[in-house]
């Protein structure tokens, strides 16, 4: 994807650490009853826009080709448990087990977590295994590595993704992938952040790094495992 992935671990925590408060920051604002995702220049963030639910901003790195459903094991039965608050989720097929910490707002903004291997989740919306509404994670992308979701565009439909609760484990399986440059995300923000949908996980991050901003929002939709 033209990330550099050449990074010393001595000098990740540092090295991130820089990027993400300068330039891989993925933001949600909420404004009013719009939730919004902002970004801040050469970081991951989206791009305003009034909606009922997150709008996610396109990220800076190469442009993510067309998602192609891959194949995968289809899924026979679910272990889902009741909804609850995510603690960590996995997603194998991108070999990433990550920590899940609640975000809210503060002062309109919705910030992920300072760690970039952690993974963020809106707590004003739905929580995993609710039955109606969208759970809504977002977590940082480091063009030079080190982010939870730096290959989050590399998921394909029917990848298992497997959150952990405070009441058990809920399976969910990927309907698509799709990578939204910034002119057009707010157009589906409704449609990808509705809290009134059945019950389903959004993923989001940034792509398409340009050697100075993200260009475009990477969003992934999965439904739980029946």
């Amino acid at each position: 994807m033209g990330r550099s992935r050449h990074v010393h671990r001595d000098h990740l925590t540092s090295s991130v650490r820089g990027q993400v408060i300068a330039a891989a920051g993925f933001a949600l604002a909420l404004l009013a009853a719009w939730v919004i995702f902002a970004q801040p220049a050469g970081d991951e963030a989206a791009q305003p826009s009034k909606t009922n639910a997150p709008t996610t901003r396109p990220q800076t790195s190469p442009t993510t080709s067309p998602v192609v459903p891959s194949a995968a094991p289809t899924p026979t039965r679910s272990d889902n448990a009741g909804q609850g608050s995510p603690k960590r989720i996995l997603l194998p097929q991108i070999a990433v087990s990550a920590q899940v910490i609640p975000i809210a707002a503060d002062g309109g903004i919705l910030t992920p977590p300072s760690n970039p291997r952690a993974v963020g989740w809106w707590s004003a919306g739905a929580q995993p295994g609710a039955r109606i509404g969208s759970a809504v994670m977002t977590a940082h992308t480091v063009h030079t590595g080190g982010g939870a979701f730096d290959d989050l565009d590399k998921l394909r439909p029917g990848a298992l993704v497997t959150v952990i609760t405070s009441t058990g484990r809920i399976t969910y399986v990927v309907t698509s992938m799709t990578n939204y440059p910034k002119q057009s995300l707010a157009k589906h923000a409704t449609e990808l952040f509705d809290q009134t949908t059945s019950g389903r996980l959004v993923l989001v991050t940034c792509e398409d790094w340009n050697g100075k901003v993200y260009l475009s929002n990477a969003v992934a939709l999965a439904e739980p495992v029946r």
